[in-house]
């Protein structure tokens, strides 16, 4: 899989990242440095393990599914992909006010936000792609996201949220089709 696309999984899987960490830089106005890159980089490590431990059991059950692999992770990506526009489509409920510094708040949204990783992951076992760079990427870029959606919360608002979590899932579902067309033409 070339790194553009690997880029792109990264940038479609840590948009609702980015909705958290908007809304963390919303309610901790005074936020430190420190304190954001703690809250950033359990993010990152979520989303990229996650990947990880997908693949894992993608890799096991691939023998099995050989013929039809492309189809599933087709699937899997689009309804990830339709999942993140749906919730973006939804009315803003009333939000609890929560304190993402608090360890466990912090560990159920790294978690919470990166189930679709986990997903993206089985694919890539399903695939058989090689996971190390996949989870570089997909980490690094997360904790990037996730300093600015902070810095972003912090000096505008949480007006975009919504609207790129609709990209993100765009992106995956664009990325389900690449990889189809890539299976059933090349």
């Amino acid at each position: 899989m070339e790194l553009f696309t690997i880029f792109l999984i990264a940038i479609g899987l840590c948009f609702d990242t980015f909705a958290v960490s908007v809304s963390c830089g919303l309610l901790e106005k005074e936020i430190s440095f420190f304190k954001a890159v703690k809250v950033a980089s359990s993010l990152a490590f979520f989303q990229a393990f996650m990947p990880f431990a997908g693949w894992l059991l993608g890799v096991k059950v691939n023998l099995f599914i050989a013929d039809f692999d492309h189809w599933i992770a087709f699937g899997m990506l689009s309804l990830i992909g339709l999942k993140m526009i749906y919730e973006s489509l939804k009315k803003e409920e009333k939000k609890k006010k929560f304190n993402p510094l608090d360890i466990k708040i912090l560990l159920w949204i790294s978690l919470a936000t990166s189930i679709d990783a986990f997903v993206v992951g089985i694919s890539f076992g399903l695939i058989s792609i090689p996971i190390v760079v996949p989870i570089i990427i997909i980490g690094t870029t997360t904790f990037f996201v996730a300093m600015l959606g902070m810095l972003f919360g912090k000096k505008t608002g949480g007006k975009l949220g919504k609207k790129m979590e609709t990209v993100g899932g765009i992106i995956l579902i664009g990325i389900g089709i690449k990889i189809l067309i890539e299976h059933l033409y090349f």
